[in-house]
């Protein structure tokens, strides 16, 4: 089983709202997950990134890789924070 880190969407039409969740690589890309570790919101001004560093390095650690969205936005969030 291979895990990834990656975007899950959520909000209204045109009004997205993303969660950052670990995954297997085979499911949906809004099905099942197995946590749930910060959350994307690119409807602020200037874009709002929240994350649970713990958990993150915990889901690291076991081998979960980021995708290359989430890798940008993981970079972003250390460049601010």
């Amino acid at each position: 089983m291979a895990l990834r880190i990656r975007l899950a969407r959520h909000g209204a039409k045109k009004h997205p709202f993303y969660r950052i969740v670990v995954a297997n690589s085979e499911a949906k890309r809004d099905g099942r997950f197995i946590d749930i570790i910060g959350t994307y919101d690119p409807n602020r001004n200037p874009a709002a990134i929240a994350i649970k560093q713990e958990l993150l390095e915990q889901w690291q650690s076991r081998g979960a890789k980021p995708t290359a969205t989430v890798a940008s936005l993981l970079k972003k969030a250390q460049a601010v924070g």
